[in-house]
């Protein structure tokens, strides 16, 4: 690798310099190839910081838009905020992508760029939990046990306290949210470890900084949080900034819904009983009156939540007014449980500094519990969501109360776009035949220059698109044994190297359960260990097949042979009966629009984008992308996702299959 002699000044040089053949990039990165989508890319994102205007990119995979984005924003001089969809992406940006733009541009090691990155609170120990632990030790077999003893000696020598370091301690630790620095056990200045406190660290770091990277959802908590507050100047948890880009932009409105919906659950209070009866036991201070007062609560909370609507997974709550009137003596009965609690505490002399904390948090849950059972604010549905217990088969069932904005438009529009100068919003999905309307339209985003970037692969060549057209409609109870059929011969065409993708679990663990025995090659199941581990199991094992559902459409990155075919089960339109999505085309329909051509198809075209992506990663990629879902090709709307797909090769004939591998007929 030949880098320049001495440090280049991103100021210095145009965008051309930097990306064209012979530039910057070009004499620092292995694998360089001039991509004309990047520097178009790196040229509106730049424009669009000067002028202070939003902009909207699509950018296919293999365009390099972190590249794109990250040049011009350290060009411009301003504190930009960079919010992407996954940590994983985040890390990448901050352990990948800003070294190698460090090492192109101080080749001799004699300068760095101004970035820090964030996660959310409960990615940090908080060191006060930790030593409370430590003095009343609450660990439940050796497991616990051994997870505290790995803590304790790395809280001694981290310097971030980001669990991420800690390499074997697992996704689902139960001892880390006892120890992790969530916002409600949150002492703030008055908190004797505030000095050496990693937040308080992550906040300096960031303050200091000209790029803060964070992920979507650190994002919009923050955006609720300043909400909530009216824009009070200490409130929050990130730094003010000057622009904004959003990687991965297709998930704003769901991510932006549940942060500026809410949520009160038996598992939230009985995490406040719990937080209470720890410090009382751990002060000496647990009187029969707050004794009482505990145990009200726990029982208040039980009748409250077993009380509630019954149902599977997620359903609306639409009677609310009725169940009030038939239960309104164990709702008020929860509220003055609250309040009695918050009211002991309060009332306690020389009280610790957390108890402050626990009184808040009860008053929180007395005002959300009330907005939750009593609001009428026709921008919000309202709804049930049961989790584990009876309908898994196993232990207590947890019930979550929740409410969700029907339109984010109109919030983000007023909390984001009117007060940001300028937002950038950037995906290889955007796009539903070619324009942004769909999305601007789902989010409020008004007046912004937008562009659709030709794609650096040429999918014609490395990919073909087949739609058996000979398949039953995937709603109908023929459809799994014809399709079982069609995925075993397509897999034994391929020798296994591929994703078998689905819209549910149920429809993903029937297909399993009918090609098990039928399949030659190594089979994976999603839920059967970690999603990473997975994805490394499938990397490592030759001729490898994997079942997956919704969190391997997107995020997901396998390069090279061992991925050259994905198999997608039907078009993967939202549930109907969600709530969420119910509401949200009730409300399109009421407004004279047409729910399913303006919401239901372009959601689904966009994740069908998504899934497909999957495929071709390189340009050495090559690969068969299957939709076992006829309809689009039958159906009026499914020109509309034929349209905003790729240019894919396109063929309803298994043989051509059959030719695209050098298979012969069978």
């Amino acid at each position: 690798m030949v880098s320049p002699a001495h440090p280049v000044s991103l100021k210095d040089i145009t965008l051309y310099q930097f990306f064209a053949p012979g530039g910057v990039l070009s004499r620092t990165h292995p694998g360089y190839e001039f991509r004309r989508g990047q520097l178009l890319m790196a040229q509106a994102v730049e424009q669009a910081l000067e002028e202070k205007r939003h902009l909207i990119v699509e950018a296919g995979t293999g365009t390099g838009k972190t590249l794109a984005y990250l040049v011009p924003v350290i060009r411009s001089g301003k504190r930009v905020i960079i919010s992407t969809g996954t940590k994983n992406l985040q890390e990448q940006l901050f352990f990948k992508d800003i070294p190698f733009l460090e090492q192109a541009l101080f080749p001799n090691g004699e300068g760095k760029l101004s970035v820090s990155y964030m996660k959310g609170r409960n990615n940090y120990l908080c060191r006060k939990r930790l030593y409370d632990l430590t003095a009343m030790p609450v660990l439940n077999g050796l497991q616990e046990i051994e997870q505290y003893r790995e803590i304790s000696e790395w809280e001694a020598t981290t310097e971030t306290g980001d669990r991420a370091e800690i390499k074997g301690l697992p996704e689902a630790s139960l001892l880390w949210p006892k120890l992790d620095a969530r916002s409600e056990t949150c002492l703030g200045q008055k908190c004797s470890q505030f000095d050496r406190c990693f937040i308080t660290e992550m906040h300096r770091r960031a303050s200091e900084s000209d790029i803060v990277i964070v992920n979507h959802h650190l994002f919009f908590a923050d955006l609720a949080i300043k909400q909530q507050a009216q824009n009070a100047p200490d409130a929050g948890i990130l730094p003010e900034c000057g622009a904004v880009v959003f990687d991965e932009a297709h998930e704003l409105e769901d991510i932006a819904g549940s942060y500026f919906g809410i949520s009160v659950s038996n598992l939230r209070i009985e995490d406040l009983a719990r937080d209470v009866e720890a410090s009382l036991q751990r002060n000496r201070a647990l009187s029969a009156a707050l004794s009482g007062a505990l145990k009200s609560l726990r029982e208040k909370s039980q009748f409250f939540f077993a009380l509630l609507p019954p149902g599977d997974n997620r359903f609306a709550f639409e009677n609310r007014r009725e169940f009030l009137e038939e239960n309104g003596e164990e709702y008020i009965g929860l509220d003055q449980s609250l309040k009695r609690m918050a009211a002991e505490l309060s009332a306690m002399p020389e009280k610790p500094e957390e108890m402050f904390t626990f009184v808040r948090r009860a008053e929180e849950l007395r005002v959300q519990l009330s907005f939750l059972m009593e609001s009428e604010d026709p921008n919000t549905v309202f709804w049930v969501e049961r989790r584990g217990g009876r309908s898994a088969g196993h232990g207590r069932q947890n019930v979550f109360l929740q409410a969700t904005p029907i339109n984010v438009a109109p919030i983000l529009r007023e909390t984001l776009f009117s007060r940001m100068d300028c937002a950038i919003l950037t995906s290889a999905t955007l796009a539903v035949r070619g324009n942004f309307d769909y999305i601007e339209r789902r989010i409020g985003l008004e007046h912004a220059r937008d562009s659709v970037l030709p794609s650096h692969f040429d999918y014609e060549t490395q990919a073909l698109l087949y739609i058996p057209s000979d398949l039953p409609d995937p709603r109908t109870p023929q459809f799994g044994s014809h399709a079982a059929d069609c995925i075993g011969r397509l897999l034994r065409i391929t020798r296994g190297r591929a994703f078998v993708l689905f819209t549910s679990y149920a429809q993903m663990n029937d297909m399993y359960e009918r090609l098990l025995g039928e399949i030659d090659y190594p089979v994976l199941r999603q839920g059967d260990a970690p999603k990473n581990a997975l994805l490394e199991e499938f990397r490592l094992t030759p001729n490898a097949v994997l079942f997956g559902t919704s969190s391997f459409w997107q995020g997901v990155d396998v390069q090279g042979e061992q991925l050259s075919c994905v198999i997608i089960d039907r078009l993967p339109f939202a549930v109907p009966s969600d709530p969420v999505v119910a509401a949200r085309v009730r409300a399109i329909d009421s407004s004279g629009r047409n729910a399913f051509f303006d919401y239901q198809v372009p959601s689904a075209v966009i994740t069908l984008k998504q899934g497909f992506g999957r495929l071709i990663r390189s340009l050495h990629d090559r690969g068969l992308l299957v939709l076992l879902d006829n309809r689009i090709l039958r159906k009026q709307y499914g020109q509309m996702f034929l349209e905003s797909l790729p240019s894919y090769k396109r063929t309803t004939d298994i043989k051509a299959v059959e030719e695209f591998f050098g298979v012969e007929s069978s």
